[in-house]
């Protein structure tokens, strides 16, 4: 599992990661917001039962996907604090690392399907 080296706010658009593998890369705060991995919004499993997040009754206002603050959460991982005051969700190394390689495959098959032939 690779670590970070840099991480960087860049204009309340995207978390730019720097991992000490080489990899530069850009996170969406709207993803990051949107896949948020807590409970209330993912959902949980508990003795191999799955319980689903309560269903979301209104879109989340633009202040939700502005960073207020970021805490390191030991050496693993960075809690993100919104500026509408939700910080439930602890984004591990690992956990970032799957969103990294999703986020690149996703601006590939982009790339690809809108590649003129």
């Amino acid at each position: 599992m690779s670590t970070p080296t840099k991480i960087k706010l860049n204009k309340q658009e995207h978390l730019e990661i720097t991992w000490d593998n080489g990899k530069v890369i850009k996170y969406p705060l709207k993803f990051l917001r949107d896949e948020s991995p807590d409970a209330g919004n993912k959902g949980e499993t508990i003795l191999w039962k799955h319980y689903a997040p309560p269903a979301k009754k209104t879109p989340l206002k633009a202040e939700a996907y502005e960073v207020e603050k970021i805490n390191m959460v030991g050496n693993y991982a960075i809690q993100i604090k919104w500026k509408d005051g939700y910080d439930y969700g602890i984004y591990s190394w690992e956990l970032l690392e799957q969103f990294g390689d999703y986020l690149q495959v996703r601006e590939n098959l982009h790339q690809d399907f809108n590649h003129e032939h």
